[in-house]
């Protein structure tokens, strides 16, 4: 048994900010993944078309950075960047299909809730979240979708679109954790309320966005330990277990550096992530990244997933 993982180099564009390592990040957790012994299986996620990615964007914003007339979410028109968007999303999408009652999916993506409906921002150029949920109800896999945001900053994006701009707000049901200063036992706490309420909507799918940035010595964060982080992902992973409801998750924000790969303490977070998708499914889990050399050998090349 693995965990189905959509990736694909495509995804990646190279320092399109000197203070974000999102767009980056995607290469260096599927990396780390093969090199820990992680139980994943990796698939190519297929780039949207653009009247996929048009399900939750104005066409003409989505021409306009596709073509690189106008800014991304990071604040340039790099061409790199516009890229590598098609892939982002539909990875996302990719995730939400491959992912079943008995074993969630991942995308390694980051950058999504901060993208309203005509513009980006806050690193988010398209909303991969709300363009995937309006694919799932459009073509029938789903008849509700559940998006549960646990990033450390509110999902303006997302709310924008889903309540602003399409007529889905009783077909989506959106928690965002982001916001709210709320820190340790209190954070647990509300993030157990929107589980209680994404039972109650009872979705036929989950989309978790798994923040790396809420962490207590992120610089954009500062609100849980690693534990309480840990915790959090085992409440969400074993609720979804628990209720058979179908979960894809993504990266999301995380903008601790250092170490070998210049984001150490952020691919540590993500990695917990994975450990206790294992822990919850039944699969192996690889030892802690703190108790492994690691950054030796780092091997990029596309034939190994």
């Amino acid at each position: 048994m693995t965990i189905p993982v959509l990736y694909s180099h495509h995804q990646t564009a190279q320092n399109p900010s000197s203070f974000s390592p999102s767009a980056a990040k995607p290469s260096i957790v599927a990396a780390a993944l093969l090199e820990q012994g992680y139980p994943v299986a990796f698939q190519r996620p297929r780039p949207l078309l653009f009247s996929e990615l048009c399900r939750a964007h104005d066409p003409a914003y989505v021409q306009r950075v596709l073509s690189c007339q106008e800014p991304n979410g990071f604040g340039n028109q790099d061409p790199d960047v516009a890229r590598s968007l098609p892939y982002t999303s539909g990875s996302m999408l990719g995730a939400a299909l491959a992912a079943t009652p008995g074993m969630p999916a991942a995308s390694l993506t980051s950058g999504f809730h901060h993208a309203c409906w005509s513009q980006g921002g806050g690193f988010c150029t398209f909303n991969g979240l709300m363009i995937t949920a309006a694919a799932l109800l459009a073509t029938g896999k789903a008849d509700r979708v559940a998006i549960l945001d646990c990033d450390a900053h509110y999902g303006n994006g997302t709310d924008d679109i889903l309540h602003h701009r399409l007529d889905l707000a009783p077909r989506i049901i959106h928690r965002t954790m982001g916001g709210s200063r709320s820190q340790g036992s209190r954070y647990l706490s509300k993030l157990r309320v929107f589980l209680a309420d994404i039972r109650s909507f009872n979705p036929d799918i989950i989309l978790y966005q798994a923040g790396a940035d809420p962490h207590i010595s992120d610089p954009l964060g500062g609100v849980i330990t690693t534990e309480e982080m840990a915790q959090r992902d085992r409440m969400v992973f074993e609720f979804a277990r628990d209720g058979g409801f179908p979960l894809a998750w993504n990266l999301a924000g995380g903008y601790q550096r250092g170490g070998a790969t210049g984001i150490d303490p952020v691919l540590a977070l993500h990695l917990n992530t994975f450990r206790e998708a294992c822990r919850a499914y039944g699969l192996s889990v690889p030892p802690a990244m703190s108790d492994v050399t690691w950054g030796a050998q780092r091997s990029h090349s596309e034939d190994r997933w």
